[in-house]
């Protein structure tokens, strides 16, 4: 219970803001959903310290305006601002831009997967038939991931000592809505069962916890260092499908500005203390290591390994 208490009420003060961020020159961050809520947030710090940062989405129009806003706000940057169209509900799009990344960028120190939807109405699906959650949530990400992992790697040969890293986004629902007790139900394949809107959204999260856990285990041969984040809980556009009164009395009692979410992916992103033995940590808000449920920790029957497996299967014909 204290886990979940500490990541609602009485939050340390963000250790890593817009105050006291490092210079980013030179350094290439790539962020998915960046032209919105927390995504927006965070590539406006980074670029105020003089990234290059790639907006990632599916969206051109709110990727420019989003720019353009950035842009206005930090005039005398030497960073670099681009837009690169995703759409992570649509396997067929992450390899094109991948290749269209690749083709105008040598290096990619930090890949923040931030995007994501939750409460969807109910039936809603991606373009390859995946419930809408388990495609923009994680089989995209970790497919845009797997073909951006030899330019990770690349730059990290060359990067100092886990400076090259990937976030994977989770939620407080991996600690108060997954389902007991491994966080995911899944079937003999590895793939995640249908528990309803709610709690197939809380799967995706602990879902992530597992891509960066998985994923972790290569950071001795990669260089690449992961980590999963609890962004906290805040008032932004991924609670649009969210309604009623337990929507309103969240809304007004519960939740933070995005920006506190940008704090924890800023850390998530640059904290020293993330070091390649900490690959695969969770992080807390807005900024500091954190714990897991017991069983998700600890995952004694492997539903880890047999989820990211299934992952593989779902997205190798994109690849």
């Amino acid at each position: 219970m204290g886990n979940i208490f500490s990541q609602f009420f009485f939050i340390p003060a963000a250790p890593l803001t817009e105050k006291n961020c490092p210079d980013q020159k030179g350094r290439v961050f790539l962020v998915t959903g960046g032209y919105a809520g927390v995504g927006f947030e965070l590539c406006k710090i980074l670029y105020a310290h003089n990234a290059t940062v790639w907006i990632a989405g599916r969206s051109a129009s709110k990727a420019q305006k989003a720019i353009s806003s950035i842009k206005e706000a930090s005039s005398n940057s030497n960073g670099h601002l681009d837009f690169l169209y995703l759409d992570l509900s649509d396997l067929s799009t992450v390899k094109p831009a991948v290749h269209s990344f690749t083709a105008q960028q040598q290096r990619l120190d930090v890949l923040v997967n931030n995007a994501g939807v939750m409460y969807p109405p109910k039936g809603s699906t991606d373009a390859q038939g995946n419930e809408l959650q388990v495609g923009t949530n994680y089989l995209g990400p970790y497919l845009l991931y797997q073909l951006l992992l030899p330019l990770l790697m690349k730059t990290a040969s060359s990067s100092p000592t886990a400076s090259v890293r990937v976030a994977w986004a989770a939620s407080i629902a991996v600690h108060v809505d997954s389902p007991q007790p491994q966080g995911i139900i899944v079937d003999d394949n590895g793939r995640p069962t249908d528990q309803g809107v709610s709690s197939n959204y809380s799967q995706t999260k602990v879902g992530n916890v597992f891509l960066a856990r998985e994923c972790a285990k290569t950071t001795p041969e990669t260089g690449v260092v992961h980590a999963a984040f609890n962004p906290g809980n805040l008032r932004t556009e991924l609670r649009r499908h969210w309604t009623g009164v337990g929507h309103w009395i969240t809304d007004k009692c519960l939740l933070y500005s995005p920006i506190h979410g940008a704090y924890t992916e800023l850390w998530t992103a640059l904290a020293p203390k993330l070091t390649p033995n900490k690959s695969g940590a969770y992080v807390y808000p807005w900024g500091r290591l954190g714990s897991l449920p017991a069983a998700v920790e600890v995952d004694e029957i492997g539903v880890a390994a047999k989820f990211v497996e299934w992952c593989g299967k779902q997205t190798e014909a994109f690849a």
